[in-house]
């Protein structure tokens, strides 16, 4: 699958993207192993969620759907969970397969895991370093440290009292989900705060976790269902947010946006080059929303780094786009994490944004964009990377010629209706899709 982009003057309208994929996970996962029933609205029906969708079931939890984006999952309890009957997959799906390892963990059987071409490339050490320090074993491929990966729990698992060497989410939230079976209180401690989605929905259902600084500690305890409502993924917003900002023309304004303190990086960086952005219609909650309204401005390069990195570690491909149309060199360091995204993230923004003209300077652990190149449209491809097919898609937005990235099949994995929804603030077919 490849898209043709044609260069558009003008966005205009009102949009919403679907549901966050980090929050959907995590609905998932927790319903599972909760007690009763969990009814969850705005769940992100992209492959990547989905995926968490048929591993819960595989396990025993029971899963039925009630319509777009709703579902409801009657859970097994944190003593329900079964053996499955085959290997579970989880295809291009980090968050799935990570999350999962903590799951099984305290499950006192033995599971297998494998994914894509891509996912069996990524590194699952990470995660399964403290899991192993807690009593589950391991065995697969590079020393354990690739899928396909079985994993065979314990019950009840070690406490541990975590020092994660670099601010990650997933292993965070593998750590503590393990906690739930152990025999005391767990705590993970980061170098710098990454997205807090699985202290917030674990305290919905009812577990006690406490964050002090930069330490999460989780006291096992029992789940019990709840309603998730799952906001817009800003990473999503993203996309839109910088075409909005950097095409000619228009206003784009993108409704019901997960505004997560912890994951509104991309704001914060986009602010500093001096995008235009409005927040507004703001709705708090578990997970706070709001309307992000955008309007097309001069751009001037910014440095990202340090504890910013973490909360806006996704957007990264598209703020490159952003960083190529404005005035200035932008600087992103502290990124090495980049490295093991879908694909090697750093080289391959470097490689495709080349093709269309924009000057970068790759680094171990980040990049140099020379912003203020006209960009010319080219053949680019995604390498099977979902975010930056897109950001490549919006960088041929405001490129002179008919850009053709290639491999875009990948973006049912986080966005799908993508295509549709530029076409819609477009006016007219400037996304074109074909086989």
């Amino acid at each position: 699958m490849k898209i043709r982009v044609r260069p558009v003057h003008r966005l205009e309208g009102r949009a919403r993207v679907p549901g966050d994929k980090s929050v959907s996970h995590r609905s998932a996962l927790l319903g599972a192993v909760a007690h009763g029933v969990t009814e969850v609205r705005g769940y992100l029906e992209a492959e990547d969620c989905l995926r968490s969708l048929h591993a819960i079931q595989a396990l025993g939890a029971e899963v039925t759907k009630k319509g777009p984006g709703e579902y409801r999952i009657a859970g097994a309890g944190l003593e329900g969970l079964g053996e499955p009957g085959d290997v579970l997959d989880c295809g291009n799906s980090g968050t799935t397969a990570r999350l999962l390892l903590g799951v099984l963990a305290g499950q006192p059987f033995a599971t297998m895991l494998t994914g894509d071409d891509s996912l069996r490339r990524r590194p699952m050490a990470r995660v399964a370093e403290p899991l192993q320090r807690m009593g589950a074993t391991f065995l697969g491929r590079s020393g354990n440290s690739r899928l396909p990966l079985a994993v065979r729990g314990q019950r009840p698992l070690e406490p541990i009292q975590y020092a994660a060497p670099v601010a990650s989410a997933q292993v965070k939230s593998a750590v503590l989900l393990a906690g739930l079976w152990a025999r005391e209180a767990v705590s993970v401690t980061e170098p710098s705060h990454s997205r807090d989605h699985s202290e917030r929905m674990l305290r919905k259902f009812g577990v006690t976790v406490e964050s002090r600084g930069l330490t999460v500690t989780l006291v096992p305890g029992p789940l019990t269902a709840t309603s998730v409502d799952v906001p817009g993924d800003i990473s999503s917003a993203a996309f839109l947010l910088v075409a909005g900002a950097i095409v000619r023309d228009g206003r784009v304004a993108v409704a019901g946006v997960g505004v997560n303190p912890t994951r509104t990086g991309v704001l914060d960086a986009l602010e500093a080059m001096g995008a235009a952005i409005a927040v507004g219609e703001r709705v708090e909650g578990d997970e706070p929303a709001a309307t992000l309204t955008v309007t097309p401005s001069e751009l001037r390069g910014t440095t990202i780094a340090g504890g910013l990195i973490p909360r806006l570690i996704d957007e990264l491909p598209v703020l490159a786009v952003a960083a190529a149309r404005a005035h200035g060199v932008t600087r992103v360091t502290d990124a090495a994490e980049l490295r093991v995204k879908e694909s090697d993230r750093i080289a391959a923004i470097g490689r495709e944004l080349g093709k269309m003209g924009v000057r970068v300077t790759e680094r171990a652990d980040g990049f140099d964009v020379e912003g203020g190149a006209r960009l010319r449209g080219a053949t680019v491809a995604s390498g099977g990377d979902h975010r930056l097919a897109m950001a490549l898609a919006v960088a041929g937005l405001c490129a002179e010629g008919e850009t053709v990235v290639e491999d875009t099949a990948c973006i049912r994995t986080s966005f799908p209706g993508f295509v549709e929804l530029i076409n819609t603030l477009a006016g007219g077919d400037v996304l074109v899709e074909q086989a």
